[in-house]
């Protein structure tokens, strides 16, 4: 009886495993991603000690997320138009491309700062076309009934990878170089590639049409005039955008300010990375529209915190906690704001709103990178990341304001549905 009671919570927990396409696509991509995180601490390590400039990590940012500004909103039409199965063939073919061309420049120390550029433009704008493919093939795997566990899940596997993935990718800058991560990237995409084929999937009819402009202006359209779609991506723009932006200026914290080089790096992304998963734990219980609604306040409110003290420590232990708190809070915004968008939009749209989704989380970063990079080889890392900190607060504050409004009309006339913006819906 004992073993029953502890089964029923853990089959509700992970019930989204229970399908065999999921399992197969968590595997790969758990896989795959820890590659990608060894790849993207060993990039922002290489391309401060190539430069020793903080304006030159925000360019980074910029080059690697500039793609997804521009092509996302196409990208969401070309998924709902295409096999998702095969466009990820490509896009994770293509991804493991653009990892051996990395690998090979820094081998062969040939590597220049604008090489590594535009190789992050490369990877950005493959990801422009797998990250909203990947969003909307998650409920062809596991239908609506387990969208919100796989959605958790999927941010597990996400935070897993980036605890073990910078750790591993410290361990390997210190030993043999930044070309040990980038080599440890190319082959993890293999895993994802074999998962894809070992796949069981029914055939699914691409919807019929040509890919033109007004195919693109009905998603929009569909998306702004429903306005519970439309506040949580016009939030998640506004956060995103200019309150996301803590990761690349790590390596400046890592080496100027806490003096503990590239393992004390990969411990700093790692801190991020725990307190990301044991919220993308906590996301794996079944959660009703209303607690979602509150995960944006508790969100946004952690994150802002975190960022704050974070941007002002100067003792490690100090920096790793606030790092924990700051990622905690950043996934249960964007797991939560995720599944609610997914709940709510029909599945016609789905690719095109998930484009947009993209477009306000990746999108927006090319802005707030070149701001936050200026910002800091200005003013300093700490004056931009407390900035940082401040806008994700104030998406806190608005939230508490749109949820005590919502309060507050539901008793005013609590036999009448409340008709104000929502910042979710029903």
């Amino acid at each position: 009886m004992a073993f029953l009671a502890v089964r029923a919570p853990l089959s509700t927990r992970f019930a989204a495993l229970r399908h065999r396409n999921f399992r197969l696509y968590w595997s790969g991509q758990l896989v795959s991603l820890v590659g990608t995180w060894m790849q993207s601490v060993a990039q922002g390590w290489l391309m401060h000690q190539l430069t020793h400039s903080a304006f030159w990590l925000g360019l980074l940012g910029f080059s690697q997320f500039l793609p997804v500004m521009l092509f996302s909103l196409w990208a969401g039409v070309v998924v709902d138009h295409m096999d998702k199965r095969k466009l990820l063939y490509i896009t994770q073919g293509a991804a493991l491309l653009q990892a051996v061309a990395l690998a090979t420049l820094v081998s062969t120390r040939a590597v220049e700062p604008w090489m590594v550029l535009a190789l992050a433009g490369v990877f950005g704008t493959i990801n422009a076309f797998d990250l909203p493919a990947r969003q909307s093939f998650i409920i062809e795997l596991v239908g609506k009934e387990d969208l919100g566990n796989a959605i958790a899940l999927n941010s597990a596997a996400f935070n897993i990878a980036r605890m073990v993935g910078p750790a591993i990718a410290g361990v390997l800058v210190a030993t043999v170089g930044e070309g040990g991560c980038f080599w440890s990237n190319a082959v993890s995409y293999l895993a994802v590639l074999a998962c894809l084929a070992l796949m069981d999937l029914a055939r699914r009819e691409p919807h019929a049409g040509r890919l033109t402009g007004t195919t693109l202006a009905e998603g929009v359209r569909y998306a702004w005039a429903t306005l519970p779609i439309r506040n949580l991506l016009l939030l998640l723009g506004l956060t995103a955008g200019l309150g996301f932006q803590y990761l690349l200026l790590l390596p400046v914290y890592a080496r100027d300010i806490l003096a503990a080089g590239p393992k004390g790096y990969g411990f700093l992304v790692t801190a991020f990375g725990i307190g990301a998963l044991v919220a993308a734990v906590r996301l794996t219980e079944k959660l009703d529209r209303r607690a979602l609604r509150r995960n944006l306040l508790v969100g946004l409110g952690a994150a802002g915190i975190g960022l704050t003290v974070f941007a002002w420590s100067r003792a490690m232990p100090l920096s790793l906690a606030m790092g924990a708190l700051a990622g905690f809070g950043l996934i249960v915004y964007v797991a939560s704001t995720n599944t609610m968008l997914q709940l709510t939009t029909e599945d016609r749209f789905r690719g095109r709103v998930m484009s947009l989704y993209t477009l306000m989380f990746v999108g927006t970063a090319p802005i707030g990178a070149l701001w936050s990079g200026s910002v800091a080889q200005r003013f300093g890392a700490p004056v931009a990341t407390s900035i940082s900190g401040a806008v994700l607060l104030m998406g806190a504050a608005w939230v508490l304001w749109r949820l005590t409004t919502m309060a507050r009309l539901q008793a005013e006339r609590p036999t009448e549905p409340v008709v104000a913006e929502r910042v979710g819906g029903d």
